[in-house]
């Protein structure tokens, strides 16, 4: 148990220096992209001027190429000629691109939810569940979720699924069914590292469904049926040792008072007589009939 923690502690120690020196990378890679090198060359402005000559040769009817409108959710990343315009993502409002040498791609800013498909995990104690869960993400950073990665939403989908499984992969099965707010919020963590060099936010996780084997059912069933009868029998002992305490105690009040024994006979005759029925069985002492039995 101590190597374990030994080594768990040294994982978290190196996966802290990697996200440390991830992050002061990605802070110069956003700075890079943010604020590209404007030189593009001699060529390059050669196709500029002649677009912008074209603009105004064709006005008006090339003004509606070059206009743009950006949602207020939606921000544009602007490609001139290859390249990322200098001063970032664009929007949300209205602006000019040229047509010939500018490219857009809208980027939407808003909280994305994909639910994971169910995964067959085999758990640490060997046992096959089937898990899905449901993921909040949004992107946070537009350059980067154009510039660094092809298509980041299938990108974080299929990790969110990688993700579930290395995760429950470490959990046994009563883990698994108890700590669900600890294994989502592990899964978050993960996913949010792993994600920021994409620019996307991982906001949420959480786990819906834990599917069990048919047969593995069956047998937890059984198990929680005998353990209510175990229970059962318990109680029942425990109920008839207390009532036979209660017995003990009344006898010993009986004992003490003869005419007690009586009243009871008295108060069972008129339990019995108050159901209706036509055959009555009454018991009598044996010391009432002495004084009959005398010659």
């Amino acid at each position: 148990m101590m190597d374990n923690d030994r080594q768990e502690l040294a994982m978290k120690e190196a996966r802290r220096r990697e996200r440390s020196s991830g992050q002061k990378h990605g802070i110069h890679d956003i700075e890079a992209l943010e604020n590209p090198d404007s030189s593009i060359g001699l060529c390059g402005w050669i196709l500029v001027m002649f677009s912008m000559l074209l603009t105004v040769i064709t006005l008006p009817i090339s003004i509606w190429m070059c206009i743009k409108i950006v949602k207020e959710y939606e921000r544009a990343i602007i490609f001139r000629l290859g390249r990322i315009l200098k001063g970032g993502a664009k929007g949300p409002g209205l602006f000019f691109i040229l047509p010939c040498t500018d490219s857009l791609i809208n980027v939407d800013m808003r909280t994305i939810t994909f639910d994971i498909p169910p995964q067959e995990v085999l758990t640490k104690d060997s046992v096959t569940v089937s898990v899905d869960g449901v993921v909040y993400y949004r992107v946070q950073n537009a350059i980067l979720a154009v510039a660094n990665i092809t298509n980041a939403d299938a990108a974080t989908r299929l990790l969110a699924q990688t993700t579930l499984r290395n995760v429950l992969g470490t959990k046994n099965l009563a883990e698994i069914l108890s700590d669900r707010e600890e294994i989502a919020h592990s899964m978050q963590s993960t996913l949010d590292d792993a994600t920021d060099d994409w620019g996307i936010k991982v906001e949420r996780v959480e786990i819906k469904d834990v599917k069990l084997p048919l047969q593995l059912q069956r047998a937890m069933a059984a198990e929680a049926e005998a353990s209510r009868e175990a229970r059962a029998k318990v109680i029942a002992a425990e109920g008839e040792m207390n009532a036979s305490r209660a017995l003990k105690e009344a006898s010993l009040v009986i004992a003490e008072s003869p005419s007690a024994l009586q009243l009871r006979y008295l108060q069972t005759l008129n339990t019995i007589a108050a159901e209706k029925n036509s055959t009555i069985i009454f018991p009598l002492p044996l010391e009432m009939m002495q004084a009959f039995m005398k010659p």
